[in-house]
This record gives C-alpha cells, structure tokens and sequence, in this order.
C-alpha cells in the first residue's frame, strides 16, 4: 500500500470520528444544557453571563461543579448547635439598627462558619464554598454573595449613607434565604426535627425582614 493511499485512509477516519463526535454533541447538548438548566435555575443564566452568553463554556463550568461537589455528604446539625446559628443570626439582625456594617459582617462570618460545619469547603476557601453551595442550593447562593461583598467593601472612612444602608439591609434579607436553608432540619436529619423545628418556627416574625427596615426607617426619620 503506497504512503498516499495510507494518508488518505488516515485523513478519511480523522474526518468520520469528527463528525461522529459532532452529531453526538447535539445530540446530547440540548438534554444536558436542560438539565442543567433545572438543576442551578438562575445559577445558570448568572454563568451564561459571566462567559459573555457563551453556554457551552457555561455548561462545562457547572457540569465540572456537579462532578466535583455533587458528592458532598452534608452533615446535620445538632439541635444545641442549630440554637446557636439561629440565635446569632436574630443578634446580626437586630444589631443592623445601630451598627450595619458591623451586622453584615456577621452575616457573612456566620454563613461561611454554618456552612462548614454542614460540612461545605470551609477554612477561608470563599471561592469553592461558594461553588459546593452552588451546587446543594443554587436558588439562594447569590444572596451569601452578595452580602460577602458588601462585607468585603469598605466606605474609605466615610458614613454610610441612605444607599449604601439600603444596600446592605438588601443583602442582608436576600442572604438570610441561604441561612434558613443551611440551618434548618433537613429530611436526611432523621428523628431530630421535634422541638428542634418547633423553636426555629418559633421567632420568624422576628426574623422575617420587615422588623428590621421598619426599626431603620423610623432611625432615618428620627435623624432627618
């Protein structure tokens, strides 16, 4: 057999196998890209934007989120510990009135904290706990990113002002979605909902967003 003819038989192979694995990429692309699609809800437009409405790259970052933390065992908590979370979470709150900033701070040491001990990356790793939440609790993730940044961002010595209050107030709320998640008997906790569940019910008109911005409103118009 001359060394054309061998060329052309290897360039005629080459060309099939690409083609196979063309039609078998759209074939499988539109299924996975749904399932996906249902499994992050806005986590995955929130990705499509990031690769500038690329999808495929879009999907090839959650699809390697899944393989590397869909896994994950979460841990549950024990009634003492989850009075404790919750308890803190009411002081974060409650010191928004008088201190913001200090409070969102809190926030954000606190969710990182609860979601280590429900066993997610912990020990400083923000990036990849934000992936493995990414992956258990994608409706509400965005909200732990958004109060990190506004915990992360420094007023350069300057008073807060109504904005930036209402900013962090906003952060707080859509943040307090993830705790609830994090922090709340799961089926997998087995026998431990009991009086566990029933005190967690117990302050969540307390805890449920509008004392807060109604105790500052009436601040701002104290100061005005």
């Amino acid at each position: 057999m001359s060394t054309g003819l061998i060329i052309a038989l290897i360039v005629i192979v080459a060309v099939v196998v690409a083609v196979a694995a063309v039609l078998t990429l759209r074939a499988r692309g539109p299924r996975h890209g749904a399932s996906l699609k249902r499994r992050f809800g806005p986590e995955y437009e929130r990705a499509v934007a990031r690769h500038d409405g690329d999808t495929r790259a879009a999907e090839r970052e959650l699809s390697e989120r899944v393989e590397r933390h869909g896994p994950l065992q979460v841990r549950p908590l024990e009634p003492a510990e989850r009075e404790r979370y919750e308890a803190r979470w009411t002081a974060a709150q409650e010191r928004f009135v008088d201190a913001p900033r200090e409070a969102v701070a809190e926030a954000d040491r606190l969710i990182a904290e609860l979601a280590g001990t429900r066993g997610f990356p912990a020990g400083g790793q923000y990036e990849e706990q934000v992936a493995a939440l990414s992956v258990h609790h994608a409706h509400h993730v965005e909200g732990y990113r958004r109060v990190h940044r506004v915990a992360q961002t420094h007023p350069d010595g300057a008073h807060d002002g109504a904005a930036g209050t209402e900013d962090m107030r906003e952060a707080m709320v859509e943040a307090r979605a993830l705790f609830e998640e994090l922090v709340r008997p799961s089926r997998h906790d087995g026998g431990r909902r009991g009086a566990a569940g029933e005190r967690t019910a117990a302050p969540a008109t307390r805890r449920d967003g509008h004392r807060t911005p109604s105790l500052l409103h009436r601040r701002q118009a104290k100061e005005s």
